[in-house]
């Protein structure tokens, strides 16, 4: 595991404040990190354990084996940081492209060069594990599931509220958005350039601009 603090990376800053975890967190939140930095595939149980400070008997005893932990990660870790950064603010916008477009900024700002540096713990495990291990995918499926639905609910939202131009489909719209959000994360990790990060994530904000009725329009 890298000694990237904390609060160097978008991803790992803790979602909200609570009591010291259990056991079983620390180990998640630790395999996570691993994870995130190597790769599953290359991820170091060694490395967990000590980064914890917990025995391989007690890792087991929570988690029989690699796969499962990996499993608990994307169930527990990963699923939760999507659902609280991207899935979340769009479920409670009023306006839910203004919601979308907010969400985009604020996570281009929020980005560092550690973040296109390790890429986005979603995708990046995405490609590494869907194409071999199908209850890898299916976790990961699952949540991008989740992100489009959230999507397509908002968009469906402000086109019967008049707001968008009569040719949006709202699928299609959602699949554009999540993969365009992850290309832009994969084009700044490729890149380690923020600036292309930025365009990426500012070329979305116009398409996103232009699909909704002008004022003289509605």
């Amino acid at each position: 595991m890298s000694d990237f603090e904390e609060s160097e990376v978008y991803w790992w800053r803790p979602l909200e404040s609570g009591p010291e975890p259990d056991t079983r967190t620390k180990i998640l939140i630790a395999a996570y990190k691993e994870i995130h930095v190597n790769g599953f595939q290359a991820a170091s149980l060694n490395n967990i354990l000590a980064h914890t400070g917990v025995t391989k008997g007690a890792l087991y005893h929570h988690f029989p084996n690699k796969t499962e932990l990996g499993y608990a990660v994307i169930e527990e870790i990963i699923a939760d940081r999507i659902f609280q950064s991207f899935i979340a603010p769009l479920n409670n916008a009023e306006d839910p492209v203004q919601g979308l477009i907010s969400l985009i900024e604020e996570a281009g700002h929020a980005f560092s060069l550690r973040d296109i540096q390790l890429g986005c713990p979603l995708g990046s495990l995405a490609q590494e594990m869907a194409p071999i291990d199908e209850g890898f995918r299916l976790r990961l499926n699952a949540i991008y599931e989740l992100w489009h639905e959230a999507i397509v609910k908002g968009i469906s939202k402000a086109q019967q509220s008049g707001q968008l131009i009569d040719s949006v489909q709202p699928e299609q719209v959602a699949v554009m958005v999540v993969a365009t959000m992850e290309g832009c994360i994969s084009t700044g990790m490729i890149s380690q350039d923020l600036q292309k990060l930025m365009f990426c994530g500012e070329g979305l904000i116009q398409y996103l601009n232009l699909i909704q009725r002008k004022p003289t329009e509605k």
